[in-house]
């Protein structure tokens, strides 16, 4: 799998605010590109049981309002809300803590690029975000976002076998890297104190290298 690592890493624009959830402060994860098809080929890519396993991970569940949904070996959780082609609010469930995910698309109808915008809001512990920072959760939304990238730029659904070569490859090593450097200058963009930040990335950094 041949992917250019500083260019797919510079395509996503990032954003980390603390907000107010239910009383309480959350982090907000913002992360946003532009993919070189229509808004109703993005938004099939994004909802359609059929397509997500292509270029994402299985899932199974009740993909409408008020339904369940279950990644293979991930995260489950509630369909929120859902306005076609623009919109769909879920929750993230996960290793027994619940966050929140909202994708929204911008794009003409018919065009030939399309926007997505990806939020995910959650209450994290102060020790678990002083140790890792937003790079815990940032890092693989970012490899997500190539994965799309890679389905609606090719039509193709990834090769698993070929998938799980790259993510040992140095040029993922050089896309982990990148990236959780990205999220360490947004993280400093949205008040943190850079040595703290920079700490935090270079332990995400390790974790997702396994070193």
């Amino acid at each position: 799998m041949e992917i250019d690592a500083i260019e797919k890493a510079s395509l996503v624009t990032r954003s980390v605010d603390t907000v107010d959830r239910d009383g309480r402060p959350a982090k907000l994860l913002t992360a946003g590109r532009t993919y070189p098809t229509s808004i109703e080929d993005l938004w099939d890519a994004v909802t359609n049981p059929e397509r997500i396993p292509r270029w994402f991970l299985p899932i199974t569940g009740e993909l409408r309002p008020g339904g369940r949904f279950q990644l293979e070996g991930n995260a489950g959780g509630e369909i929120l809300s859902c306005e076609p082609p623009r919109r769909f609010e879920i929750t993230w469930e996960y290793g027994g803590e619940t966050s929140w995910v909202t994708v929204e698309l911008s794009g003409e109808p018919g065009g030939e690029e399309a926007e997505l915008e990806l939020r995910h809001l959650a209450h994290v512990p102060d020790d678990f975000w002083d140790q890792y920072g937003p790079g815990a959760v940032g890092i693989g939304w970012d490899l997500g976002l190539v994965g799309l990238d890679l389905h609606v730029s090719s039509g193709e659904a990834l090769d698993r076998e070929e998938v799980r070569g790259w993510e040992t490859s140095p040029n993922a090593r050089e896309f982990i890297t990148r990236s959780s450097a990205a999220w360490r200058d947004a993280s400093v963009a949205g008040g943190t104190d850079p040595e703290a930040a920079s700490a935090s990335a270079e332990r995400v950094t390790g974790f997702y290298l396994g070193t």
